[in-house]
């Protein structure tokens, strides 16, 4: 199981998405100086974005959220059933997490990406899963530097 609390949280949280049918990534970099903890694409084609809490301190420290809401359709934030939810803004969705799983609060409002951005987070979730999957098949592709 994942060492940090935050990973467990990713865990569960990916748990849950793999079983609504979503293809997930972890620690994904929409843009440069972004990252995001979970990012899925939905049956429909909606893009997902999840941002993981694990205490009050890691939402407090965390200044880049908002500019996650640019490159999906649908913003979460996950918690653990201790996090202080009152802290998290309510125009978002809500997911509650452990490691094994999650279960969705609060559906997150829809705000359909425009095309181009669609278009550039659908390319780069396919690039960052298939380099991942062959880094998996041939680890030594990676340090070969064969893409």
């Amino acid at each position: 199981m994942p060492a940090l609390p935050g990973q467990r949280l990713q865990r569960g949280v990916a748990r849950l998405l793999r079983s609504l049918d979503h293809a997930v990534l972890t620690e994904f970099v929409p843009s440069r100086g972004l990252r995001v903890d979970v990012i899925s694409l939905s049956p429909k084609g909606e893009v997902w974005v999840i941002e993981c809490k694990s205490c009050r301190a890691d939402f407090a420290s965390d200044r880049k959220w908002q500019s996650y809401l640019d490159w999906c359709d649908r913003y979460f934030w996950a918690i653990d059933c201790d996090f202080p939810v009152d802290l998290l803004p309510e125009d978002a969705g809500l997911i509650l997490a452990d490691p094994y799983g999650g279960e969705i609060q609060r559906m997150a409002p829809e705000a359909k990406l425009a095309g181009a951005r669609r278009n550039k987070v659908l390319r780069d979730f396919a690039r960052a899963a298939a380099l991942r999957l062959q880094g998996l098949t041939d680890p030594e592709s990676i340090s070969a530097g064969v893409y």
